[in-house]
């Protein structure tokens, strides 16, 4: 009985050991204090928030309780840094830079960009007046106050901004306390509207192709299957890359966001698991390939990347509080990490209600490139780095059953970052905010646009 009881045990210890070397738990960990490291610092200095409340509104809600509880961190005013551990293990710093955000510090080698120079202010235009615009309709108030009243049956939603345009003027508008019009807010995987558009841009200036290859050159190799990957694939995530993004802190996207240097080359390195344009998966792995690719086709590193956002859209879409993020290797981090003010993030949108057309008139992206971005990927919910109406999906159905149109598009991000677009209706709503599950407050988004639907026709 004894020798059994041995045997048993040492088994036991063997699967734990295959387990832990198999699952690698203390990258989770490093996950979890790159997280909150890298938001902190974002929020802190870039945002001007509170760094404990993000810690517990944002962060501590996507983390297991145990990891949570045990999550510490440090900010550093004078030095613009954040430290962050798991009681004491996996540390993680990350370090903020004037113009380009905060970033993990994972090479110490790893030499900034100098800081940047802040560009003046756009000139005053029709969007929005320089206050909060309030509305007396008490249908979107009704709305409004739903989104941001807490219920005490449910988790905190942390709705921070609401941001309501029709036909390109700023109708309605509502903000969390501590939050203003001027507040930059976190993206998510907002940021991927981002992507899309500088690639648009790069393909109206004939720099880029949607159909050439990705050609990244870790796929250069001959008989390299994912040299068939084609641009458009990485924008509409059927590229069958084997790079599972499952929010677990164990996935290939959560090791590439907080524990890599160069995101691009790490998403790389993973397998096709199935041909290119096969089948719809959606992983920030895709995002981060093409963004490499913008950016060397721009060139000069993220110092050249963040000088054209800002000359080819940010300075004519009079967006003038835009951070984009940059690993270290000076990729933007366009699948997740773009700062701005909401109302900001509801120009961009307006540039796609107005199929690439500027406030000023001028063609910012291709000829039809809205409906190149809204077109269902495969059957799926989702576009060329929108989610979208069109195609015969299944969530796109429930959407359009709950009053969100069937030409209606949206970016999304994690924890409810939403832009969403309804061209029949010229109608942009900018949502931000910290929601958990259920598909981060959508229901309430969805009831909103609903009555702004309703209550706009009647006044115009």
């Amino acid at each position: 009985m004894k020798r059994f009881f041995l045997s048993a045990l040492a088994l036991v210890v063997l699967v734990g050991i295959v387990a832990a070397v198999y699952w690698r738990p203390d990258r989770a960990l490093e996950a979890a204090s790159g997280l909150m490291a890298h938001n902190v610092c974002s929020a802190t200095f870039i945002s001007g928030l509170d760094a404990q409340a993000t810690a517990d509104e944002l962060v501590k809600p996507m983390l297991p309780g145990f990891v949570g509880h045990a999550l510490r961190f440090h900010v550093d005013p004078a030095g613009k840094t954040v430290d962050a551990s798991v009681a004491g293990i996996k540390p993680m710093h990350a370090v903020f830079t004037p113009g380009f955000g905060c970033r993990l510090v994972l090479d110490p080698l790893y030499k900034a960009p100098a800081p940047a120079i802040a560009r003046a202010a756009s000139p005053a235009d029709a969007f929005a007046p320089p206050a909060p615009v309030a509305t007396d309709d008490p249908t979107i108030n009704a709305a409004l106050e739903r989104e941001f009243t807490e219920q005490p049956s449910q988790r905190p939603r942390y709705v921070k901004a609401i941001v309501i345009v029709k036909d390109g003027h700023v109708v309605a508008e509502r903000y969390a306390p501590g939050f203003t019009l001027d507040t930059p807010l976190l993206s998510y995987s907002v940021a991927k509207s981002f992507s899309n558009a500088l690639l648009g841009i790069l393909v109206r200036q004939g720099r880029l192709r949607v159909d050439q290859p990705a050609g990244a050159p870790e796929w250069q190799r001959p008989g390299d299957a994912r040299s068939a990957v084609l641009v458009d694939d990485l924008l509409r995530m059927d590229s069958g890359i084997d790079a599972a993004e499952t929010g677990s802190g164990f996935d290939a996207v959560a090791q590439m966001l907080y524990g890599k240097d160069d995101m691009a080359a790490f998403a790389a390195r993973f397998p096709l698991k199935e041909p290119p344009r096969t089948r719809w998966e959606y992983t920030s792995a895709n995002t981060l390939v093409l963004d490499r690719l913008l950016g060397l086709t721009v060139g000069d590193g993220a110092s050249g990347m963040r000088a054209f956002a800002d000359r080819e859209l940010f300075a004519p879409l009079h967006m003038d509080h835009v951070t984009l993020e940059f690993d270290g290797a000076g990729t933007f981090v366009g699948s997740a990490h773009v700062y701005a003010p909401a109302r900001e993030y509801a120009r961009l949108g307006q540039l796609f209600l107005n199929d690439g057309i500027g406030p000023d008139g001028q063609r910012i992206l291709p000829e039809n490139w809205i409906e190149y971005s809204r077109r269902s990927t495969l059957g799926s919910p989702y576009g060329a780095g929108f989610w979208t109406n069109d195609g015969p999906s299944a969530p796109a159905a429930a959407r359009v059953a709950h009053g969100f149109p069937k030409d209606g598009f949206f970016a999304s991000g994690n924890r409810g970052q939403r832009i969403y677009i309804v061209p029949s209706e010229h109608l942009i709503v900018a949502r931000f905010g910290y929601s958990p599950e259920p598909d981060f407050g959508i229901v309430e988004d969805l009831a909103l646009i609903k009555a702004a639907i309703a209550a706009l026709r009647l006044q115009h």
